[in-house]
């Protein structure tokens, strides 16, 4: 089994051959769109390290201003697939000032590891604290393939 990080419809390349009209003609896209405050790229906000271990890895990501509640951890097809979500309502009846632009209230993110078929969300431990996500995942042997539950729970 070998960690490979995934991001969904990014390409490698999108920066590099770019020019400035695209660029102005995806951001007013983008501003046309519902707010989502990471974007394209998301992975850029969950900083990630992977730390290889005799028999396992260990795995810690960056969620900073989230909740325990706002992760969801989702193993399918052997994709590890870390996802948070958060909404709060900002108090906006303030006769003396008022918001302009608000980017920290709304916003969502995920990112995807390929994990191997072999494991199952039982294999995986995770703990949230202090806006650190840790996974603790077991180098899988080759196991039966039977259909599984696909959520891990947070501790």
């Amino acid at each position: 089994m070998m960690m490979v990080p995934y991001m969904f419809n990014d390409g490698l390349m999108d920066n590099l051959f770019s020019n400035d009209w695209e660029h102005d003609f995806e951001r007013a896209m983008r501003a046309a769109e519902p707010r989502n405050v990471f974007g394209k790229h998301a992975a850029n906000v969950m900083k990630t390290d992977v730390r290889e271990n005799k028999d396992s890895y260990d795995v810690f990501v960056d969620l900073p201003g989230f909740k325990k509640e706002d992760i969801k951890l989702d193993l399918e097809n052997g994709y590890l697939t870390i996802s948070a979500q958060r909404s709060e309502e900002l108090d906006q009846n303030n006769e003396e000032s008022r918001y302009i632009r608000q980017e920290r209230a709304v916003g969502s993110c995920a990112r995807s590891f390929y994990v191997g078929k072999e494991l199952e969300p039982t294999d995986i431990a995770a703990k949230f604290e202090n806006g650190i996500l840790s996974l603790h995942l077991p180098k899988a042997e080759a196991k039966k393939q039977e259909p599984k539950p696909t959520m891990i729970e947070i501790q």
